[in-house]
């Protein structure tokens, strides 16, 4: 099915109004700090909202009703952790990046422990960032295919190449002002669908509820493939099976992990104040389960629907037969009306976008001032730099395309169990780095590559249990949380076999820092390298 003419005016004014927020920043970027870091005067709320943007992406617009309504509420469970780690982003974390000490995340590591870690941890960074933005861009991929007919692979470049256009012209001021529009929109299309369901319903409400808490799908049980049953998980502690104590404990690896990189730094650098910082974070962790718990709810909605109202592709998806993904898509396009389809397309869109364009910009400045800068080409004029942050960011958005290629020609139960093995084993233990580092005076560049590797090694392992090379000794869902435990023992452990060689801890230990006060950040071409 193709989309009426009314929903493709409203996609398109939706893109062109993206587009000229975007396009309107780039002639302001005449540095590579200012196309970096905006003029790092944000305030708060716009941040806290660019964070939401950027977090809550096409993976949460799609990837998680998919997941709730072929299976339950058990992935839920991860989030639960994230108010406790912005808490500690808050109150530990931003007073390190916001005292003019360091630019990035990664150059914090260089000053703690040398170059290497910086190397090291910055190319695990790069990894992970182009693997979540071919998830997104993959997800986008599948909706524009189901309503255009167009090919997959004509639907990836599409999704990547709108992104690419204004997050390269227009920097990180078009990423900011951009995720604040693209969140509004995507929670109205998540709304409106739940609304329109609601409506449809004989029972309304009040159905949902009795059915899906009849059926098991509000609970927090997970599908056995071999029965197709939804059944009881543990609450205990296990490296073996799925309990709901070891999710939670996988979010809190998961997300302290995500507070630790470029992403999250970026924009507490770039808002004017410690304060405007802090607000920004609890925008966030205020926002992020409310808003992931209703995305979850849609997927049981969308069960509900297809029970009352049976569609072939609903039963291929729950049997099985289909990959879950095309749930949503498939109820937009044949099911809401027009304009209104529209406007949920849009919300997809925004949903990719705002995180599309985080991933580019961020792992393009991680590339320049981390890799690029230090390691390849130095002292070079500052236009040479603003060029390659252009070019590393092109390159980006070409990888992300190619990974989303592949994420379609592979095969999963759904893409959100998918992500959360895979980002498991690309964490590498790198936030145990910055725990190491923040937390104690132990340690040097010997110590911690000790703990790289025996994390890579451990990662090695994890990679021949998940193919069956190897018998399977742990869940692979919680190899996230061993790579950390490793990582920190480790350090710890070579730490008192190679004592830390002098140098400064001032300003990167919690031992060792000024008392806090509002400190102006200083810009990147001051930075020692």
């Amino acid at each position: 099915m193709t989309l009426h003419l009314i929903d493709l005016l409203v996609i398109m004014i939706y893109a062109a109004l993206t587009l000229a927020i975007g396009l309107r920043f780039s002639k302001r970027n005449q540095t590579s700090e200012r196309y970096f870091l905006g003029g790092r005067n944000f305030p708060g709320w716009a941040i806290g909202l660019s964070f939401i943007g950027s977090t809550i992406s096409s993976i949460t617009f799609i990837a998680y009703p998919a997941d709730s309504f072929k299976t339950a509420w058990l992935r839920i469970l991860p989030p639960l952790a994230f108010p406790l780690v912005t808490l500690l982003a808050c109150y530990a974390f931003i007073p390190f990046f916001r005292r003019g000490t360091v630019h990035s995340a990664y150059h914090y590591l260089a000053l703690r422990f040398g170059p290497s870690v910086s190397l090291y941890a910055a190319t695990v960074y790069l990894a992970m960032q182009v693997t979540r933005a071919a998830t997104i861009t993959y997800l986008l991929a599948v909706l524009l295919a189901s309503m255009t007919q167009l090919p997959v692979l004509a639907c990836i470049v599409f999704a990547a190449g709108i992104t690419a256009i204004y997050t390269i012209k227009g920097g990180f001021e078009a990423v900011v002002w951009t995720d604040v529009i693209q969140t509004v929109v995507l929670l109205a299309g998540a709304v409106a669908c739940v609304g329109f369901i609601v409506h449809a319903l004989p029972g309304g409400i009040s159905q949902v509820f009795g059915e899906a808490w009849a059926a098991n799908k509000l609970s927090l049980r997970d599908l056995n493939p071999a029965t197709g049953l939804l059944e009881p998980v543990g609450s205990g502690f296990s490296l073996t099976e799925k309990t709901a104590l070891m999710l939670v404990l996988v979010g809190v690896a998961n997300y302290l992990a995500g507070q630790l990189d470029q992403d999250s730094v970026q924009r507490w650098c770039s808002a004017k104040s410690d304060r405007e910082a802090r607000k920004a974070m609890y925008v966030l962790g205020l926002g992020a389960i409310p808003i992931w718990t209703g995305f979850m709810f849609l997927g049981t909605c969308l069960w509900v629907y297809y029970q009352q109202f049976p569609s072939p592709v609903a039963d291929a998806v729950l049997a099985g037969t289909r990959k879950a993904e095309d749930i949503l898509p498939h109820f937009i396009v044949t099911v809401l009306p027009h304009g209104l389809a529209g406007l949920v397309i849009s919300a997809a869109l925004a949903a990719a976008m705002a995180s599309l364009s985080s991933c580019i910009n961020a792992a393009s400045m991680v590339w320049v001032n981390d890799i690029y800068r230090p390691h390849l080409v130095r002292d070079r004029v500052d236009r040479h730099y603003l060029t390659a942050g252009r070019v590393s960011s092109l390159a980006m958005a070409v990888l992300m395309s190619a990974g989303a290629w592949l994420f379609y020609l592979a095969s999963t139960k759904t893409i959100l169990d998918f992500i959360l093995i895979v980002t498991a084993l690309l964490g590498g233990g790198v936030s145990a780095a910055f725990v190491v580092g923040m937390f104690t005076r132990l340690g040097d560049a010997r110590a911690v590559m000790t703990g790289v590797a025996a994390t890579v090694l451990f990662t090695g392992y994890s990679v021949l249990v998940m193919f069956g090379i190897l018998p399977r000794t742990f869940n692979a869902y919680y190899t996230s949380i061993l790579a950390n435990v490793i990582m920190f023992t480790t350090c710890v452990l070579a730490a008192w076999v190679f004592p830390r060689r002098g140098g400064s801890l001032f300003n990167l230990t919690v031992w060792d820092r000024t008392p806090a006060r509002e400190t102006a950040s200083v810009a990147l071409a001051d930075l020692p390298r």
